[in-house]
């Protein structure tokens, strides 16, 4: 019986993480995509500049899922990110 009950409670505990992980993730893709929004609209160039930042931003994950084992899904996600970032920073961007 303590096994179930230790089980049980690991995994509330283990809820109780992904929901404040989901917060703090929704917060800062919230907060980085208002900051990109008003970088890239101050350059003389917005649409450029967004492309500039989501190709670098591809790079980067190519280049750190090269050099370090990671699991697909998670390169996956990322680059899955990157391109729900772009649409967000360019939807409020003139075109």
């Amino acid at each position: 019986m303590a096994d179930t009950t230790d089980t049980n409670a690991e995994i509330a505990a283990l809820k109780r993480e992904i929901v404040e992980l989901s917060g703090l993730s929704l917060a800062t893709g919230v907060l980085l995509t208002q900051l990109l929004q008003k970088i890239v609209s101050r350059e003389m160039s917005p649409q450029n500049a967004a492309t500039q930042i989501v190709t670098n931003a591809r790079e980067a994950i190519e280049g750190f899922t090269s050099q370090v084992e990671v699991d697909p899904a998670m390169k996956k996600r990322a680059l899955e990110a990157v391109k729900q970032y772009e649409d967000q920073i360019r939807s409020v961007l003139p075109i």
